[in-house]
């Protein structure tokens, strides 16, 4: 495109040429000068317009650059994100993995220095929280039946106490991983029906669906999982019940 400024120029000297040569016509009423003056304030406006086009140009090329620097600042937060979502899985799925990898097993035998229960408290004179541990301690060592003891002995010692709600999911989870899916069921029913306010509540609903996928109660299963999701979106059990719906789906249950 040509200079606007040069065409502008261009129009004064020819516009200066002519009126050299027409000296006994007044300037304001040749009309040659008027189309050319007419000509030079439309150069002029153009001139204005292609000036707020640059200008206009700018600012976009600018909100271009924010945007770039936006989404590069979006990807940083994204991943950080993942990263805190997939910590968060793996600390919710340590404990199911440790007590996994003897599930074909349940009756091994007690080792690693941690005595085994024997229908009593494993610290008779401790207080609930250090008996809590103690069952905690044996059912990550894989001593079953010792947790499983330990844990009733606890929610019977102490039924009000503050990990009670937990104590009791891990009864669960004991009998769950030993494959005593109908006594599981129940110990995590209790967590729903005597804990509502229990953190352990997402967690205990998303094992009624697994007990009850386990003992073929389809519908019931179902009903579970799909509670999970719906109460608790945003959270490492809404999305194993998730996966678990889709495996029901995918086998038409």
């Amino acid at each position: 495109m040509p200079n606007i400024t040069v065409v502008r120029a261009g129009v004064i000297a020819v516009a200066a040429a002519m009126l050299s040569g027409c000296v006994t016509t007044p300037p304001e009423a040749d009309p040659v000068v008027q189309k050319l003056s007419d000509l030079d304030s439309r150069l002029l406006r153009l001139e204005r317009a292609n000036q707020g086009l640059l200008e206009l140009s700018q600012r976009i090329e600018t909100a271009q650059n924010e945007a770039r620097m936006l989404r590069g600042q979006l990807d940083e937060v994204q991943h950080a994100l993942n990263q805190s979502q997939t910590q968060q899985r793996e600390m919710y799925a340590d404990v199911d993995r440790r007590l996994s990898a003897l599930e074909g097993n349940p009756g091994a035998a007690a080792s690693n220095g941690v005595p085994p229960a024997s229908g009593g408290l494993p610290i008779p004179s401790g207080d609930d929280r250090a008996n809590y541990q103690a069952a905690f301690d044996l059912l990550k060592d894989a001593k079953y039946p010792e947790a499983i003891n330990a844990f009733k002995q606890y929610l019977t010692t102490f039924p009000n106490g503050p990990l009670a709600d937990n104590a009791q999911y891990w009864l669960g989870e004991a009998h769950y991983v030993t494959k005593q899916y109908p006594d599981a069921l129940r110990d995590f029913r209790t967590v729903v029906e005597k804990y509502p306010e229990s953190r352990k509540i997402p967690d205990a609903l998303l094992k009624i669906g697994y007990c009850n996928y386990e003992l073929k109660n389809w519908g019931e299963a179902r009903s579970a999982l799909s509670q999970v999701v719906q109460r608790f979106g945003d959270t490492t059990a809404a999305r194993l019940a998730s996966q678990r719906l889709a495996k029901l789906d995918s086998e038409g249950r």
